[in-house]
């Protein structure tokens, strides 16, 4: 068996993405880092020629990696993930950007470089059934997402209503009552922020309290800006909730700032929870609890089932993949003041 990527990066002590950046030369490798990974390369007699192994199979080495938007920090991480997921199967990842236009989806899942691309992992919003069940590109594609979908691909999801419940039942057991949601959509009952909205009725409901929908708001997109203006909708209607569960980290981090704005302490005031568990939610005057996706296990899963498709490995039936979650507990649903706010009382 010849020398991997991933047999370099355990001699050296680093990352697979590290030896990958080395390997193909890519200028933000420290010297002493290219250093490091060129000795291990040596000693092991690592020789990549990733374009004639992949040609020799009639692939590309490339597969494709399709968001609504790179500008959200849960997309950039995923990203991450995948790159380095592909890595151990010396693939490497084009990156692109749906903007959550449903035309952009249709393009990268019917003929998205198709002269390029070995295969696709596409994150969508807006395809419906029948958009997948007209595809015509022979290529695999696997679908991220909590979107579910009646059609021959797999599909790699943690259960949103459950991760939902999760979080609300958090809030009721801290003794909240008034647990508003930011983020729903107004059509489409299959999309994400309703099913997220789903697990927040189904818990209200069996803690034996009448969802209200006047403390449900829309927002037009998912980012910070959304947050803040729900929020101080929210406040506006003089609906003051005890507690918010947000669509995703950025609506809560919005909402919060727009809380302190008015006024309001977090957690003191209104606990908040949202969900993607993003690197900024770990780092605000309030720290965010969130509910964690295992995005690790996600980029992982879809990658291999891609690649097994790709080989022509043992692959059983297109199925629904499970993910794990789980909910992290900081500063935004703890009782008493913040630290942020002690520190600010001396």
């Amino acid at each position: 068996m010849g020398v991997s990527l991933k047999d370099v990066a355990q001699r050296a002590g680093v990352s697979i993405k590290t030896v990958s950046n080395v390997v193909n030369n890519y200028p933000h490798v420290t010297p002493q880092m290219r250093a490091k990974v060129q000795q291990a390369i040596d000693e092991l007699g690592y020789r990549p020629n990733l374009t004639a192994r992949h040609l020799r199979k009639g692939r590309t080495g490339i597969i494709a990696f399709a968001v609504p938007e790179l500008g959200n920090p849960y997309f950039a991480e995923l990203a991450g993930a995948v790159i380095d997921a592909a890595a151990v199967h010396d693939y490497t990842v084009l990156v692109d950007h749906t903007g959550g236009l449903r035309e952009r989806e249709l393009l990268v899942s019917q003929e998205f470089r198709s002269h390029v691309i070995d295969g696709l992992i596409l994150s969508p919003i807006h395809l419906e059934n029948a958009d997948l069940l007209a595809r015509q590109e022979t290529s695999p594609l696997v679908l991220l997402g909590e979107r579910e979908y009646e059609a021959p691909y797999d599909q790699i999801a943690i259960d949103n209503v459950a991760a939902a419940r999760t979080a609300v039942r958090h809030l009721l057991d801290l003794g909240r009552r008034r647990i508003a949601f930011l983020g729903s959509r107004t059509s489409r009952e299959r999309r994400p922020a309703h099913l997220r909205l789903r697990g927040w009725r189904e818990e209200l409901t069996a803690a034996g309290l009448e969802p209200e929908d006047r403390l449900v708001v829309a927002t037009d997109g998912y980012g910070r800006a959304d947050g803040a203006a729900a929020m101080a909708e929210l406040l506006e209607r003089g609906e003051r909730p005890d507690a918010v569960f947000a669509y995703n980290d950025l609506i809560a981090l919005g909402a919060m700032r727009t809380l302190t704005e008015r006024g309001l302490a977090v957690p003191d005031d209104v606990a908040m929870v949202g969900f993607d568990d993003i690197e900024e939610s770990r780092y605000g005057a309030v720290t965010l609890t969130t509910i964690s996706p295992d995005k690790s296990a996600i980029a992982r899963l879809a990658v291999d089932r891609l690649v097994e498709r790709l080989t022509g490995g043992p692959v059983s039936e297109p199925r629904r993949i499970r993910p794990g979650y789980r909910l992290v507990v900081r500063e935004s649903t703890r009782t008493g003041r913040t630290s942020a706010q002690r520190y600010a009382d001396g």
